[in-house]
């Protein structure tokens, strides 16, 4: 049985595809069936007619007139050809079909043809507009009740109406039936081509967040190790002729920063890593946090920076992506204090927790040589963008600017749980 309906339903698929093509030919074949089926019978009994032959019972010859077969046909034509426009013009086709009933059964002549008409109110229901509905279910209940007033002698009037009104009515609520069903399916379609666009676009923005993300987190990770490492490297460079021992010192630090570094390289980038075959298990650390702070603290330090740091309220109590964040300020803020301030800066970090805000401070105290220093009215870096959109997350806010000599950068965080009680 699936096998049947599959192929039924791809032939069906053909069908309708070959007919958006070339609609004339399904239109032409309709009224070359109808000629056949009712036409060509009516034409053949008025030939034999002539031959002598009867056309029914007794009673009914006598309440129809008996048309010559150039006039037949003349009906005939009139009630069929306009079925040629019943898609293209349904409501044109319906009047002309009916004003060619009308005149026929008002001469009295009963032709199979007028099965036509029921064709043509099918056609209007399923192609026309809803508001020409009305007039022609009128136009049809006026020409089946004179159908009905013609037979009365041989078959009682609400028998004729009966059968001629229920088939007037079966035509009709066909035409509707389809109707609502190919709008039902259209309207499908269309939602599943929106859901799939949307789905797409979906797609399109999880992928630039994600892009923007490792992109944040790269920043912060090479531009904060990177700045250790050049100012351990020109500090070793300076000792290395006048203290060796201060020089192999830095050249370790060196060391143990590009190893601490390239570790968090690698959990940044794990996720974007395709491994073939079955998976296994990767090799990452945690994210760091507020506890991590202090082992940052000591990397600038050693690199030459005098960092004095502090916290106040209950800052262990932070969630792992409000540390995250506090972690990657902090970082970024001490990055730059290493890249423009250079070593023997003071620094004062400060972390306080009240209530349900969260701020952020790190001065600095400036360059012992004075040096041009960017200004946030100039272009920002992505340093202090990242540093925006990350305190965005938390619906707080950054600033940075010149402060007595120095620097200093002020963070906000909202700490109140998203989706609270209002």
């Amino acid at each position: 049985m699936g096998p049947l309906v599959a192929r039924l339903g791809r032939a069906g698929q053909r069908l309708r595809h070959a007919d958006r093509a070339r609609p004339w030919v399904l239109d032409t074949a309709v009224v070359v069936l109808v000629f056949l089926m009712f036409c060509l019978p009516d034409l053949l009994h008025a030939v034999g007619a002539l031959d002598g032959e009867g056309d029914g019972p007794r009673r009914f010859r006598l309440v129809f007139t008996r048309l010559p077969v150039a006039g037949m046909l003349a009906l005939q034509a009139g009630l069929v050809l306009p079925l040629l426009w019943r898609r293209r013009a349904p409501a044109a086709a319906f009047g002309a079909i009916a004003a060619v009933f009308v005149l026929q059964w008002s001469l009295g002549a009963a032709l199979r043809a007028d099965v036509a008409l029921f064709v043509a109110l099918y056609s209007l229901a399923l192609h026309g507009r809803l508001r020409q509905l009305p007039w022609a279910c009128a136009a049809t209940a006026g020409a089946v009740s004179l159908v009905a007033a013609r037979v009365s002698v041989a078959v009682s009037v609400w028998d004729a109406l009966f059968f001629l009104l229920s088939t007037a009515t079966a035509a009709l609520a066909l035409g509707l039936m389809i109707r609502i069903r190919r709008a039902q399916l259209a309207g499908l379609r269309d939602r599943a081509a929106r859901l799939e666009i949307e789905r797409d676009q979906r797609g399109r923005l999880a992928v630039a967040a994600e892009r923007v993300r490792v992109a944040r987190e790269m920043h912060d990770v090479v531009g904060h190790n990177l700045s250790v490492i050049i100012t351990l490297a020109d500090a070793g460079a300076y000792a290395a002729g006048v203290a060796p021992e201060r020089g192999r010192e830095a050249l370790h630090l060196i060391g143990d920063t590009g190893r601490k570094a390239l570790g968090e390289l690698r959990r940044v980038l794990g996720v974007l890593r395709e491994v073939d075959g079955p998976p296994t298990e990767p090799e990452l650390s945690p994210q760091p946090g507020l506890a991590d702070i202090n082992a940052m603290c000591e990397g600038v330090r050693a690199a030459g920076l005098e960092v004095v740091y502090r916290t106040a309220g209950d800052v262990d109590a932070l969630d792992s992506g409000v540390q995250l964040t506090v972690y990657r300020i902090v970082q970024e803020a001490l990055t730059n204090t290493l890249k423009h301030a250079g070593a023997g800066a003071h620094v004062n970090l400060a972390i306080a927790v009240e209530d349900t805000r969260l701020t952020i401070t790190v001065q600095d105290s400036g360059p012992l040589v004075p040096a041009d220093r960017p200004s946030t009215a100039n272009e920002e870096g992505h340093g202090l963008v990242g540093m925006r959109e990350r305190a965005a997350l938390y619906g707080g806010h950054v600033s940075a600017g010149p402060a007595g000599g120095g620097w200093t950068v002020r963070a906000a965080l909202d700490l109140t749980p998203q989706g609270g009680a209002r």
